[in-house]
């Protein structure tokens, strides 16, 4: 599938997230949403991203942008990573890579020649009417949550 851009309606969902319960999409309708997707929990790119993102939370809060990362871990992998990290972000399951393949982020990678199949680290701004404002693509975390914050905020 390809990738989604600028303009295009965000694809729905509705996911198990870690603390119990679910998260949808279209329940935060009306507010702008910053959706994280990146590969596995507890691991150390995102680890720093995740963090980056919590110590931030409140600079979003304040700007009405809800905050949502995704994974195709479990909820309970999302739970002990939320816990060890202090998180101050939702964490969405998506074990059946249901919402990373809508979003056309279950891609080939490649590390030391082998090839197999993964998240493609990406973050959507999307904005209170559903659409998606803005792609960061094969992000880098160093510098990300600042430069998504500055974007939701310009909405």
């Amino acid at each position: 599938m390809a990738g989604l851009n600028s303009g295009d309606l965000a694809p729905d969902f509705t996911l198990p997230r870690d603390g119990g319960g679910t998260i949808s999409l279209s329940a935060l309708r009306g507010r702008p949403v910053v959706l994280f997707f990146y590969p596995k929990d507890d691991t150390k790119s995102c680890t720093l991203e995740a963090i980056s993102f919590t110590e931030l939370a409140s600079d979003f809060a304040a700007a009405g942008v809800e905050l949502i990362g995704l994974s195709p871990d479990s909820v309970k992998r999302h739970d002990r990573f939320a816990k060890k990290y202090d998180l101050a972000v939702a964490l969405a399951a998506d074990e059946e890579k249901t919402v990373v393949n809508a979003y056309g982020l279950w891609v080939e990678k490649s590390l030391y020649g082998r090839k197999y199949m993964g998240v493609e680290r990406t973050t959507f701004l999307i904005a209170a009417d559903g659409r998606i404002a803005r792609v960061w693509e094969k992000v880098k975390v160093n510098g990300h949550a600042d430069e998504v914050l500055q974007a939701a905020k310009a909405l």
